[in-house]
């Protein structure tokens, strides 16, 4: 199918070189996952060429990609499987998949949208823009990809912003929106659900863009209880309002003592 779409598209002709590599790493990636995972018996694959980008849509009829990753994780609901895509390896095929797909294609490609039942999750700005609405229900996933026809990310940079030369070049990095991947930010619950499979990276940074406000014991599971768990991790932290670092700063120092 991949293959098929690259002959109709012609992308030398259209695309820069960036543009077409992030264009078929994005389209096959995005086909694989509708055709291994998500238990449907077809799916629809539509191109658009616009004058300043590619715009890929696949669309099946499946169990859906949030309840597929909410069963297979034993989450709550739909609503957590989208913080746990957010981190990387989340996968309902662990024997086949390390669930780096959605990931990276989402900060590879301008603009990324996964839609599924009610739930839709924009990425944008190479994965610095992060926004979860609620749409209107669908059945199976619908996945949708823009890329810019004159786009100069290389894809490899992509790569090795989270698989970095120090690590070996494997996926060991990885970049945590506090806001998409925890509630009320109070307890340790809350606390327990954004740390939930983090260990399986070396480095996490923690961003705390749009949080005002969190709570002791949210802040002492994640800074003492799982930083001593697991020191192994390098927790890092950014866009820490003052009033956040404040209570940061104060766990640190019990685990100091």
């Amino acid at each position: 199918m991949v293959a098929e779409v690259l002959l109709w598209l012609n992308p030398k002709k259209i695309l820069s070189a960036a543009a077409q590599r992030i264009f078929t790493y994005a389209l096959s990636e995005m086909l694989n996952n509708a055709i291994e995972h998500s238990h449907s018996h077809s799916c629809r694959v539509e191109v658009r060429l616009a004058a300043r980008e590619v715009r890929a849509a696949i669309r099946d009829q499946g169990i859906g990609a949030f309840h597929s990753i909410a069963s297979r994780l034993r989450l709550r609901d739909e609503n957590d499987a989208v913080g746990e895509l957010l981190k990387g390896k989340a996968t309902t095929a662990p024997e086949r998949h390390s669930g780096e797909g959605i990931f990276f294609t989402s900060k590879a490609c301008d603009m990324f949208v996964l839609r599924s039942h009610r739930i839709e999750l924009t990425v944008s700005a190479g994965g610095r823009e992060m926004a979860v609405s609620v749409r209107k229900p669908i059945r199976g996933t619908e996945v949708t990809m823009g890329i810019s026809r004159s786009a100069r990310r290389e894809l490899e940079k992509v790569f090795s912003a989270f698989a970095p030369e120090e690590y070996d070049f494997r996926f060991e990095k990885t970049v945590v929106s506090i806001r998409f991947s925890a509630g009320d930010y109070l307890s340790r619950s809350e606390a327990r659900r954004l740390i939930a499979r983090l260990e399986r990276f070396r480095e996490v940074v923690l961003d705390f863009k749009g949080v005002r406000s969190i709570g002791q014991a949210f802040a002492d599971e994640v800074f003492r209880v799982f930083a001593n768990a697991h020191p192994e991790v390098v927790l890092r932290r950014v866009n820490v309002d003052p009033a956040l670092d404040a209570v940061i700063r104060h766990v640190l120092d019990n685990r100091k003592s």
